[in-house]
């Protein structure tokens, strides 16, 4: 960490160790409660980081979590730490470094030159093999069309506009509704290479005017990440409008945190979701610029696909449907009752803490199964007035969810639950971020991963984590389409 700290020159509180005392750790670390401590996530994002990406952080052996995006920074990865993340030790972030790259040579650099011996038949025959698979992928980029693949980068390959025409013929006639919300039903749809699309045919009455969605759902179908429904298309023919998106096989949290629901998420499964929740709702508030506020963040909003991959849906919406007469986006009505920020009534202004609070009642609903607002015979309670009085009695059987019957990490919950407590703060500024939100997560998910017997969950979670590392790879090597900045 010395090493980083004087190769970069950075002018972060960075004094003493790095860890210890844990109360006054260095600004962006993490450290593992081990003895000693070790270093297990660091984040230098926008932190002007000149030069290329020092060999130093590969000696971080323990790190889980590097973010570096934002910076300006040169040259190569290290391969070992482009190793650790493709085996998905190293959740690895570099975007929004322009000059960056993850090849061997890089691209524009004149300093090195590899001199290919003509009688080494092993590097000939890898350098045939890599034409090959080249002389592929130009082929298949050409013959997209005849693809046929049930991957997100198939499936980003279809965004464009449809006519209302093609919107009644994807849906069939819309004859199968599955949801239903503010901006109007959700229809299940197919493409003509059989790949399922949730099609939201947009209620009139929803909102007067649309003045910005085309841009709006443009803007939204070249942003891509992970832990965010990927928008496939859009409809914006005449008054008739409609949004496309990927199929979520597995439904909507609501429905798995439903009382009615037979199969009980394991508490593994809620600390998934928690953490792929976290990373998508934060790289909205960091990774784009300017930053997308969610404005209505709850469990219908949050969808899982087959793997139980949770995925935020309907961000970036609110612009899209302004009124006419609105001067600010932060003026268009958003939120649901429950879930809005306290601090919303008074300044009528949406921002990233608004998020972070919805972002915090959704985690007690995770570690709870009861919903923000619970009816009552009487009167309906809000779940922060049900649940602080159980944390003062340090009561944490009776707070977590009675269907889990105590299979569930005592240490994991009670760390879950102060997240969820300063996530749900009232006043606004005394909330943390996003990035230490899902920091924080990534920690209470470790914990019960390692200290844990289920070695089915473990694998799971760790697919899930591989999948958003690809993401961040493949944007930058160019993979994907980039985000619009």
């Amino acid at each position: 960490m010395l090493e980083i700290k004087t190769q970069y020159n950075v002018t972060k509180n960075w004094q003493g160790d790095p860890c210890v005392p844990s109360d006054y750790s260095w600004e962006g670390l993490n450290c593992s409660n081990d003895n000693p401590p070790r270093v297990i996530s660091l984040n230098l994002s926008s932190s002007n980081l000149t030069g290329e990406i020092a060999n130093s952080f590969s000696k971080l052996e323990l790190i889980r979590s590097l973010d570096l995006r934002g910076n300006k920074l040169t040259g190569s990865v290290p391969e070992a730490l482009l190793e650790r993340s493709r085996i998905g030790q190293l959740d690895l972030r570099v975007d929004a470094n322009p000059d960056l790259c993850l090849y061997t040579p890089c691209k524009g650099k004149k300093k090195k030159e590899f001199v290919i011996p003509v009688l080494a038949a092993s590097l000939t025959a890898v350098l045939i093999l890599l034409f090959i698979v080249s002389a592929l992928a130009v082929y298949r980029r050409k013959r997209g069309s005849d693809m046929v693949a049930k991957s997100k980068s198939s499936i980003k390959s279809k965004n464009r506009q449809y006519s209302y025409s093609e919107v009644v013929k994807i849906t069939n006639n819309f004859r199968t509704i599955i949801g239903k919300g503010g901006f109007g039903n959700v229809y299940l749809g197919k493409l003509k290479d059989e790949i399922q699309v949730a099609v939201k045919l947009l209620s009139p009455s929803s909102n007067q005017g649309y003045k910005e969605f085309r841009a709006e759902a443009q803007l939204l179908m070249v942003l891509h990440h992970g832990n965010l429904v990927s928008l496939v298309g859009y409809c914006d023919d005449g008054k008739k409008k409609a949004l496309i998106y990927e199929y979520m096989a597995k439904g909507n949290l609501q429905q798995h945190l439903s009382v009615t629901n037979p199969n009980v998420l394991t508490w593994n499964e809620r600390l998934c979701i928690a953490v792929d929740a976290a990373h998508g709702l934060e790289y909205l508030h960091n990774g784009c610029k300017p930053p997308i506020i969610h404005r209505d963040l709850k469990p219908p909003n949050i969808l899982l696909n087959e793997q139980m991959q949770a995925m935020i849906a309907d961000f970036g919406l609110s612009r899209a449907f302004a009124r006419e007469n609105d001067t600010h986006v932060s003026t268009c009505p958003a939120g649901t009752f429950g879930y809005v920020d306290p601090e919303f009534a008074t300044s009528g202004n949406f921002k990233r803490e608004s998020d972070v609070y919805s972002f915090g009642i959704v985690l007690f609903e995770l570690i709870t199964g009861r919903p923000a607002i619970i009816r009552g015979p009487m009167q309906n309670n809000h779940i922060l007035d049900w649940v602080y009085p159980l944390i003062e009695r340090a009561d944490i059987q009776n707070i977590v969810d009675p269907r889990l019957e105590g299979e569930f990490n005592t240490t994991s919950a009670w760390k879950v639950v102060e997240i969820a407590m300063s996530c749900a703060l009232p006043v606004a500024i005394q909330r943390p971020g996003m990035s230490q939100v899902l920091a924080e997560l990534k920690e209470c998910l470790a914990l019960v991963l390692t200290r844990g017997r289920n070695q089915r969950m473990t694998t799971e979670c760790r697919t899930s984590s591989m999948q958003d590392n690809t993401f961040h790879l493949e944007l930058e090597s160019g993979l994907i389409a980039p985000i619009a900045r």
